[in-house]
């Protein structure tokens, strides 16, 4: 599935029924036989959290007790995340004993990422928190990407935008503490090298690197000398770094509402960009 695709009708249609299902939504809570005994490594003194990632192809749902991951599952690349996200977050679920309504956070990634995805797993995450009365956490999926290398430093989250062009931003991350240096932005291999150009020692990290075209970008000199690549780790559980990243913010009493909560795209689908182009068009003839 591409980070950049429109939503079809099976999705558009799998969207609304998460929006508007929600009585429908809560019973896909844990059916384990022994969900009313909680696991004996959740913390009852700690947030009970449900992550979702939706954002990238793959995707990934985690369980956390505070700051301890005690269940997790990533997605099929290949897979929709209307087919498979509730069946993960079942997994999981199960897999710590825990029913959806001993949830007391959700936490999702919104953006930027895969337009059909951030509105498949923000619906979720509505609805389950609608039904519930748990509390929600909007993370950046480019701080997960930053917070998921586990390093010191300066680092370049990069994600797939589709047309080889990527989202990117970048953060000064120390000992699992995330702090945005600039803002996210639409670029272009070449605009991401000269962006970056004037920072040595930066790292970039995640599935955009594959765009980013390194050898190309050192060999005209715009990459920064001593940038590193960091090791490909798209197959990890991103959903975990979401939850690390949302207890701390809802630690600091910024957890919202459903209808608080709203993707981050940071550039326009290409429906939209679509219809101005028409409209400009359509400007360009009449002035004409």
């Amino acid at each position: 599935m591409s980070n950049e695709e429109e939503l079809t009708t099976e999705d558009t249609e799998e969207v609304q029924r998460l929006e508007l299902g929600r009585e429908k939504a809560v019973t896909t809570r844990s059916r384990h036989t022994g969900a009313l005994q909680m696991s004996s490594r959740i913390e009852k003194d700690e947030p009970l959290i449900l992550a979702i990632e939706t954002a990238t192809r793959a995707g990934s749902v985690a369980v956390a007790s505070g700051g301890e991951v005690v269940a997790s599952r990533v997605g099929n690349a290949s897979v929709s995340h209307s087919t498979n996200l509730i069946e993960m977050i079942e997994f999981v679920l199960n897999e710590v004993r825990a029913e959806l309504s001993d949830i007391d956070l959700f936490a999702t990634a919104v953006g930027p990422g895969s337009f059909t995805g951030l509105r498949i797993g923000l619906a979720t995450v509505k609805a389950f928190a609608a039904v519930t009365g748990g509390q929600i956490v909007g993370v950046s999926t480019l701080a997960a990407i930053a917070h998921a290398e586990h390093k010191r430093g300066e680092i370049v989250s990069l994600l797939p935008a589709g047309r080889c062009e990527v989202f990117a931003q970048m953060f000064s991350v120390d000992d699992g503490i995330v702090n945005p240096l600039d803002r996210a932005a639409h670029l272009s291999p070449k605009e991401v090298a000269e962006k970056y150009s004037d920072r040595p020692g930066v790292s970039f990290a995640g599935e955009g690197k594959s765009q980013l075209n390194y050898p190309f970008a050192t060999a005209s000199g715009s990459v920064p000398s001593g940038s590193v690549l960091a090791e490909d780790k798209s197959a990890i559980c991103l959903a975990v770094s979401v939850a690390g990243l949302a207890l701390k913010e809802y630690r600091e009493g910024k957890a919202v509402t459903p209808d608080e909560l709203h993707a981050v795209y940071v550039r326009a689908s290409d429906a939209e960009i679509n219809e101005r182009w028409q409209q400009q068009k359509a400007q360009a003839r009449v002035q004409n």
